[in-house]
């Protein structure tokens, strides 16, 4: 198996940069400069025509879109147990989870973010004050998923839910209400805070900052 990881530092590619350490399997990084503009090079879009991050090339072939890669890795590595097997109790709760992390809250990450270069200028406010609106009501509906006794968002274990949300909730930093300020969800970033492998995707991605408070990552 060869891998080659095409990431911008913090951006869509964090997830599967952090999910391919923590399975510890050999790939490769190649670095997107999307603030020079180089995730809309004729070379790169060869490899992905929207022009964006990630892009992981699996045994010579590229594949896109961060939820299908995560899912992508955790079929090809069970090994690692970082999805509910297809029959078990958890398996219809974590295809849920992935569903609604893709489909609710990263549009509306994309919305909060790109609202003046997706749609017309004059109606960016508006569709950012949507997008805080479901962003707020996805921390609250994530919030109550990590009860006190739960480390994860699935279960008892870690899984592919886990990096996206988290790479999510990293996002939202700078924004009115982040994540950070829910009690349930800031206990739950600081448990997978101080896991080994998030703690090496943030130094390879030269990430400071976040989380606050009793974060032990640069």
């Amino acid at each position: 198996m060869s891998y080659q990881l095409y990431y911008s530092p913090g951006a869509a590619s964090m997830a599967v940069h952090w999910m391919l350490l923590e399975i510890g399997v050999p790939f490769e990084i190649v670095l997107v400069d999307i603030d020079s503009g180089a995730q809309q090079t004729p070379e790169y879009r060869r490899l992905n025509p929207a022009g964006r991050v990630p892009t992981l090339v699996v045994d010579g072939v590229p594949h896109v879109e961060s939820t299908a890669l995560l899912i992508l890795l955790a079929e090809r590595h069970p090994e690692a147990e970082l999805m509910p097997p297809p029959g078990s109790m958890e398996r219809a709760n974590w295809l849920e989870m992935m569903v609604y992390l893709a489909n609710t809250l990263l549009p509306a990450m994309r919305d909060w973010f790109y609202a003046e270069k997706d749609g017309d200028p004059a109606g960016a406010d508006a569709v950012r004050h949507l997008a805080r609106r479901r962003i707020e009501a996805a921390w609250d509906h994530l919030d109550e998923r990590v009860v006190v006794n739960r480390s994860y968002l699935v279960g008892d274990q870690l899984s592919t839910a886990d990096f996206l949300a988290m790479m999510m909730m990293r996002w939202s930093r700078h924004m009115p209400r982040p994540a950070t300020t829910w009690p349930n969800l800031n206990a739950y970033i600081q448990r997978l805070a101080n896991m080994s492998s998030f703690i090496e995707v943030n130094r390879r991605e030269s990430l400071e900052g976040w989380p606050m408070l009793a974060d032990t990552v640069g």
